[in-house]
């Protein structure tokens, strides 16, 4: 086979979809859909669920998982059995993608539950089997729903749509084909991830968490400014974020993370030191609170009223494209059903019409006739519109400005106020009428996300050559192999940590627990609501991006400080380096950055376990030692510097090719 450098001619622009030649072509027949590649992709899929679940509660986003897949995959077929093809490892990843969607739908919903049962003591029942039925049916039906955008979204928008993590693993996996893969990348920075996280979580020899106070209070004095403090969480899973996401989104979630702990907490806190009333939501005086009570009784609060507005914002922006989209989808869906002749190569081979519309059936009759999903028909119903729907926004919206910027939550949102609506004018309420809107929330989540990340990948087959349906077999084999781990992952760790939490945020969950009772009982404090409304209003007229703004105005400040340190990384690299280099150095940060999240996340979940247990392997080192870990911020900024060095490093370091051009 003629090797190319990378993706062949008209792989960006300059031929049409119909015309652009695969580095595989369509008469070529080389391994795929093999036991291998299932195996491996199925256990990826698992591990990178669990890894995205943990991050996602911890921080409320989730980062593609397909580049580092491609990557590890390549690593062992190639590193250590030798064998393996392109398109094995285009299956691998296709498998393991399908963990990160299904784990970023569950984490934006179902802790909502945990919220209610903590906060309001509402008697509700979670059960592990019931979510793991609402994971499937949503993962399954996301499938189903992008396979008839497929023709036009891929290979009609060839051109137009870029899809930018699907292009990205398309690079990667030609890359590794033609010479070698960046592999240990990934493992080294797995590797020391997850020993720095034990060595700070579970052992404790230095602090998560530094901070520094901009006040004193003595003897009833305060000086300074009350409540004014700056913190940083020094997680090696929140710098790799910062260094994907980039400066420009990092900055803008430090923005509202500056507005919310810089400037509103201490606005309360100054006006509330001399009120000795008690001012709802909270159940304490003001001039009795510290930061963090401030923002739990009221930050949270105005968060959530920001994230909406973005979210829908977000939804807004897309609406030409919704609209476009939906019409197509719903015309390429006529088409087949017609039984008009399809292309027949291997790569324009789909899962038939027929199996995608009885598929889609059968999954919302279950969905209606399950009495422990509490949807019933009406919810079935909203389930199949609202999923149709958001997953043709989904898959068009991805291929503009990839998965990390794709509005779920705004669609998630824009679904549970219309049914919210719906249910009440159909009287289903109070609590079972919650948890039913909460649900049928849930299921679109998860097809909304699977949806998104299956255009993705099916783009990346395009590029590659690959057969579609043997992807969509993929995609599905990984929403079945990997939501119940992932499931467990998220039940486990909200059990531990309860909800809410200060470990584990979970904005968007939150967000949700607030929207649906305060829709269907009217007990939103809809002043602070309004707030944060106006306040990511005031953001889109500025022209900076509600959404990133409004999630770091809803995170604590500790999150989006060390995010950004990731995004000053990524800047540097841009800065420093010229246009030939960028591209492979920033590649190569991609790829420590996902295995610096990998490990973190990893451990955490270990780490969580032991806490779970109660086993303090801390206290053990001192009593057996006499050594115990530092309460000092110099030596938990000094360690986590060297992260950061170790990061900066391989974005520097130039290849011997990259040295000699």
């Amino acid at each position: 086979m003629e090797e190319h450098k990378g993706l062949p001619e008209g792989a960006y622009e300059g031929k049409t979809g119909e015309e652009y030649i695969p580095y595989i072509p369509a008469e070529k027949n080389i391994p795929e859909l093999t036991a291998t590649s299932i195996i491996m992709g199925i256990i990826q899929a698992a591990i990178f669920g669990m890894v995205m679940a943990y991050l996602g509660l911890k921080v409320g986003m989730t980062v593609s998982a397909s580049i580092p897949a491609a990557v590890i995959s390549m690593g062992i077929l190639r590193g250590l059995f030798k064998r393996g093809t392109i398109l094995e490892n285009n299956i691998v990843q296709t498998i393991a993608s399908a963990g990160e969607a299904v784990a970023g739908g569950i984490i934006f919903t179902i802790p909502a539950l945990y919220i209610w049962k903590n906060t309001l003591h509402w008697d509700i029942d979670i059960n592990y089997l019931q979510i793991l039925a609402i994971t499937l049916l949503g993962g399954v039906l996301g499938v189903l729903f992008m396979i008839p955008l497929r023709k036009y979204l891929i290979i009609k928008e060839h051109g137009k749509l870029l899809y930018p993590e699907g292009t990205a693993c398309a690079e990667v996996l030609v890359a590794g084909d033609v010479g070698g893969s960046p592999a240990k990348l990934v493992f080294s920075g797995i590797l020391i991830s997850s020993v720095y996280k034990f060595l700070m979580g579970a052992v404790r020899l230095w602090k998560e968490t530094v901070e520094w106070p901009f006040w004193k209070a003595e003897n009833g004095v305060v000086s300074g400014i009350k409540n004014l403090v700056l913190k940083f969480d020094l997680l090696p899973s929140l710098l790799g974020v910062g260094f994907i996401i980039g400066i420009e989104v990092s900055a803008y979630m430090l923005a509202g993370g500056v507005l919310a702990w810089f400037v509103i907490i201490p606005l309360i806190s100054y006006i509330g030191s001399n009120l000795p009333n008690v001012i709802p939501p909270a159940t304490v005086p003001i001039s009795s609170m510290g930061p963090d009570q401030i923002w739990n009784n009221y930050i949270r609060y105005i968060g959530a009223g920001a994230v909406a507005f973005g979210g829908i914002a977000s939804l807004t922006k897309a609406m030409p494209t919704i609209i476009k989209s939906f019409q197509l989808g719903i015309a390429e869906l006529l088409h087949g059903l017609r039984g008009t002749k399809r292309d027949v190569t291997r790569t324009g081979d789909d899962l038939p019409m027929a199996v995608v519309v009885a598929g889609s059936l059968v999954i919302a009759v279950i969905i209606g006739a399950i009495p422990q999903l509490h949807v019933g028909l009406v919810g079935a119903l909203m389930v199949v519109v609202f999923g149709f729907l958001f997953a043709t926004v989904s898959s068009r919206v991805v291929g503009i400005v990839g998965s990390s910027s794709n509005p779920v939550s705004g669609m998630t949102i824009g679904t549970l106020l219309v049914t919210c609506l719906i249910f009440l004018a159909a009287k289903i309420t109070g609590t079972a009428g919650m948890v039913a809107a909460l649900f049928v929330g849930a299921i679109v989540c998860v097809g909304i996300g699977i949806a998104g990340d299956t255009s993705q990948d099916l783009k990346t087959g395009f590029l590659v050559g690959a057969t579609p349906k043997y992807q969509q077999y993929g995609m599905i084999i990984g929403v079945l192999s990997s939501s119940a781990l992932v499931v467990w992952t998220v039940l486990k760790l909200c059990d531990i940590y309860g909800m809410p939490s200060k470990e584990l945020v979970a904005p968007q969950a939150n967000l949700m627990s607030i929207i649906i009772p305060g829709v269907m009982q009217g007990n939103i404090p809809w002043t602070l609501f309004f707030i944060g409304v106006f306040a990511a209003l005031v953001s889109e007229l500025m022209k900076v991006p509600a959404l990133p703004f409004a999630v770091g105005l809803y995170l604590p400040l500790e999150l989006s400080t060390t995010v950004m340190v990731g995004g000053v990384v990524s800047w540097m690299v841009h800065k420093f380096n010229s246009p030939g280099n960028l591209k492979s150095l920033l590649e190569k940060g991609i790829l420590v950055a996902s295995g610096l999240i990998a490990g973190d996340a990893i451990m955490g979940i270990i780490v969580a376990i032991l806490d779970s247990k109660k086993i303090d392997l801390g206290e053990m080192l001192k009593n057996a030692t006499g050594f115990g870990g530092s309460s000092h911020n110099l030596p938990s900024v000094a360690v986590f510097l060297l992260m950061v060095a170790y990061l900066i490093f391989h974005t520097q370091k130039k290849s011997n090719n990259e040295k000699s051009s």
